[in-house]
């Protein structure tokens, strides 16, 4: 009895990690700029993680922190800065729980080259 019990909470336990829903958080997440935008818009990610910016567009790109300005909600997001056509650039960590908006500082109000990465 004892022994089925014990199968019985290791599997309770080991459920949840075999499978993962949408909105659950990753280690790390992929943005890939293109002419008609990022993609995804936003990404769920687990804290003291990151996240890569490709830049498959024809032009530069700057991918800085909101707020427009200031540039300071999420300073680790600077660390990806200017990125050339055909570059790929990663984040500084992301070690607090938060919302980190993201914008293209050349193009602050272009709203296709916003979006958000939500930290759990």
């Amino acid at each position: 009895m004892m022994r089925t019990a014990a199968v019985l909470m290791l599997l309770v336990l080991a459920g949840p990690a075999c499978g993962s829903s949408p909105s659950a958080p990753s280690g790390a997440a992929t943005f890939t700029i293109t002419s008609a935008g990022v993609s995804p818009k936003e990404a769920r990610i687990r804290a003291f993680n990151f996240v890569t910016f490709v830049n498959n567009d024809t032009r530069i790109h700057t991918m800085v922190s909101d707020p427009v300005d200031l540039h300071n909600q999420c300073p680790e997001l600077n660390r990806i800065g200017v990125i050339n056509p055909g570059e790929t650039r990663t984040s500084g960590t992301l070690s607090l729980a938060t919302v980190c908006g993201f914008h293209d500082h050349a193009s602050p109000s272009d709203s296709t080259l916003q979006g958000r990465i939500i930290v759990q």
